[in-house]
Formats: structure tokens, sequence, C-alpha cells
């Protein structure tokens, strides 16, 4: 084989590989539940104010380092806070409020504009709250593979998160 066969068969390789990537989901979800000894209502008060979210940030419990500056109203949409740690940086913002949820505006950049979820349904005397996440992987074939790979690197934060929940709530 000559070195332009090589060259020509590693790019058609390559090319192949990353057409290949475009079968993968664009679009990932990730979802956790829990029981929360609390009212579904106080649930959804703290999770739809930027301070009140700090009170169980799944972040802040491996982050000690973890730098949050609040902004907007208090709580409501557009409440949210800006955050820098160790596993990156970017914003969180409350951007409707429906009668059982929270939906929230993530902003991480480059890396992308998930939507989150904190929904609270009263459920034997406690809240039955589910935390979720929803992103489009877009086109970009390292995007799709790290969304085969998302629930496993969410989920655990988001089971901590509803576990912070039970003690703050």
């Amino acid at each position: 084989m000559t070195l332009l066969q090589i060259l020509a068969a590693s790019g058609a390789a390559v090319a192949v590989l990353a057409a290949s990537t475009l079968l993968l989901p664009r679009q990932v979800h990730v979802e956790r539940q829990a029981l929360i000894d609390a009212d579904a209502r106080a649930v959804l008060a703290l999770a739809a104010s930027g301070e009140g979210y700090q009170r169980f940030n799944p972040y802040r419990s491996t982050d000690p380092d973890l730098s949050i500056t609040l902004f907007g109203p208090a709580s409501g949409v557009g409440s949210g806070f800006h955050f820098a740690g160790k596993d990156g940086k970017g914003s969180q913002t409350v951007a409707a409020i429906t009668g059982d949820a929270v939906h929230y505006q993530i902003d991480l950049g480059p890396m992308g504009k998930p939507l989150q979820t904190i929904r609270a349904e009263p459920k034997d005397g406690g809240a039955h709250v589910t935390w979720s996440m929803q992103a489009d992987m877009g086109f970009n074939p390292i995007g799709r593979v790290m969304g085969l790979f998302m629930d496993r690197m969410v989920g655990p934060t988001f089971e901590r998160g509803l576990a912070n929940l039970q003690t703050a709530a």
C-alpha cells in the first residue's frame, strides 16, 4: 500500500466513525425520585429560590471551594445563581414555575444548556420529588458519546441533592 492509500483509508475510517456517532441519541434524559418527609409546597418554595436552592445544592457537599453568586429576585422566575467550582462554571436560573414544578435553565457555556426540573407532588404525608434533566447533545459526535454516560455522571448528583433536600425541607 502506498502512503496515499493508507491516508485515504484512515480518513475514510475516521469519517465512518464520526458519522456513526450521529446514530446515537441526540436527546438525553436523567431522572431520580425520592419520597421526602416535607410538604410539597415547602420543597417547591426552596427550589424556586436561588438562596433556598443552596440549602440542598448537591455540589456544595462535594466542593468546599464552590463559589456561588446569587442574582435576580429572591424567589420566582429570574431567581438564580452563578457558580464556579471543580466541576465547572456557569449559571442556573429559575425559568418557569408550574403548579407542581420548578424549571431551570442551566448555562454551562460551551458544555451546553440543559433544562432541569424539580417536581414535588403531595404523597403519603410528604412529597414525591422528581429531579430531572433534559439535554440536547446536538450534532457534536463527542457530545453524543458523552450522552451515553450522562445518567451515570449526573444521576448520583441528583440522588445527593434529594438526600440534602430531605434534610433541608
